[in-house]
């Protein structure tokens, strides 16, 4: 490889697209209508931009610039500036956040696969619980299994999966807004824009919900090694970040009012679990009916997203144990028996733990009422347990601005040394905040996995070090 090809530089609109398909897609916009009273969301995702997604994104890129050359992303920031026996909690932290996730992507594969084939979802919800459980429990073995091969092809599946949900929702709001063009007397909802309909009520609803909107638009440190691949990345970074924002911003509004001409808050407030479940295929359905193709959409975004579960599910099964057990920092905490690896290189003990917490809460769901109760528990677990990772990046931050004798960048956030350190606290209590009391429910079993699924991980991430302790000692 030439020089010039090595230190070839990308645009920071290109990267600014990078992370805009990374952070951002449909069932964001969905999930945030249906949580947040309709078009009253549009004021909570300008606020969680302006005051968290823009502090936080800067910041990724800070980390990113100091540690350019660290492959392991927040595992190696906390390694560096907090030590690594935190650096083991947060690559725990990242493994442990996936047990419910991976739960989800096998009960929504299955929903997908439901609508791909019958354009409804009347006979999957028709059988009763315990079958759909079962059967996403043998589901998610089966890709457990696939887990131990080590197929790259999923990779490769999960990629093109991604990037046309992303074409999807973008076309989605395009065609939504022309739809009244093509067909003007299809019965869109008159929209009211005065003041009232758009400011939301500030009560514990709202901040109980809160953990949606920043699961919504996190993750922008998947981007971290791109930093200084940028030309000039102290002025240009700030400029992506600036101009990703502003897309999500825009997608957000205009995804928002889209849906807000299919669906109005009085439905969707009387079948709220239906919604969660079943509202992004209702709206590519409604979409297909408005240009006379009858379920094509649905069925188009259906089957991506059978793919997309799928291969998601297998990733996730694989990339966070591989991060966590193949961490150099993190394996002299780890019992060793985990550490084994199977002829395809796979960490075959850490699977069968894989299973058994994943397959447990898949059987533990078992008992609720419908598969949409299933499906509409687990994204609000995921929303209260997938930012938790968020708070390793903003720890890593403090540290980082609390030593910056030690570390240099060409890339800062901000030269003011009180802004810095603010900024990574407010961002660390908005995220703490909101998984803490986003844990509520007044539906008593939600409320009980909520608050035992992070006590549970928690637990096991504590336990480990202490058996391996042990194990050195004898």
């Amino acid at each position: 490889m030439t020089n010039e090809n090595h230190n070839k530089k990308i645009a920071w609109t290109t990267l600014a697209m990078m992370a805009f398909s990374t952070v951002w897609g449909f069932g964001n916009v969905v999930n945030g209508y249906i949580y947040f009273d309709g078009t009253k969301v549009i004021f909570s995702w300008i606020l969680m931009f302006a005051l968290y997604f823009i502090p936080y994104a800067l910041m990724v890129g800070e980390l990113g610039a100091v540690f350019q050359k660290s492959e392991g992303g927040v595992s190696s920031w906390v390694d560096a500036t907090l030590g690594p026996k935190w650096a083991y909690y947060a690559g725990w932290t990242y493994w442990a956040c996936h047990i419910v996730y991976i739960s989800s992507k096998g009960t929504g594969g299955l929903r997908a696969m439901a609508w791909g084939i019958w354009g409804n979802i009347t006979h999957f919800d028709a059988l009763p619980t315990a079958w759909v459980q079962i059967a996403t429990l043998i589901i998610f073995l089966f890709f457990c299994w696939i887990a131990t091969k080590g197929l790259s092809i999923l990779k490769t599946l999960a990629t093109l999966a991604g990037t046309s949900m992303f074409i999807m929702s973008i076309l989605f709001i395009i065609m939504m807004f022309a739809a009244p063009a093509i067909n003007p007397h299809a019965g869109f909802n008159n929209i009211d824009w005065n003041l009232k309909s758009l400011m939301p009520t500030f009560n514990w609803k709202y901040f109980t919900s809160l953990s949606i909107l920043v699961f919504g638009v996190g993750g922008c440190e998947k981007i971290s090694p791109y930093v200084n691949k940028v030309k000039d990345p102290s002025r240009s970074f700030p400029k992506a970040m600036i101009l990703l924002a502003t897309m999500v911003i825009i997608s957000a509004i205009l995804g928002t009012v889209a849906v807000a001409m299919m669906f109005s808050t009085k439905e969707i407030n009387a079948d709220l679990n239906n919604y969660i479940s079943n509202g992004a295929y209702w709206a590519f359905q409604k979409l297909g009916e408005y240009y006379h193709l009858g379920n094509l959409f649905l069925y188009i975004y259906a089957w991506c997203n059978v793919i997309g579960q799928f291969a998601v599910l297998v990733l996730s099964i694989d990339a966070p144990l591989r991060m966590l057990l193949g961490s150099k920092q993190a394996k002299e905490f780890i019992p060793r028996k985990l550490l084994k690896k199977n002829r395809y290189g796979a960490y075959i003990n850490g699977i069968w733990m894989v299973v058994i917490l994943s397959g447990g809460l898949t059987l533990a769901q078992a008992i609720v009422p419908s598969s949409t109760a299933v499906m509409a528990q687990l994204v609000k677990l995921n929303s209260t347990t997938m930012p938790l990772r968020y708070l390793w990046v903003f720890a890593a931050y403090i540290a980082l601005r609390k030593q910056t004798d030690k570390f240099t960048s060409n890339y800062k956030m901000t030269k003011n040394q009180g802004l810095a350190l603010f900024a990574g606290f407010w961002c660390f209590f908005v995220t703490g905040f909101s998984c803490l009391v986003g844990i509520y429910s007044p539906d008593s079993f939600t409320l009980f996995l909520n608050i035992l699924t992070p006590i549970v991980l928690t637990a096991l991430g504590v336990i480990l070090p202490i058996i391996r302790k042990h194990e050195d000692k004898n």
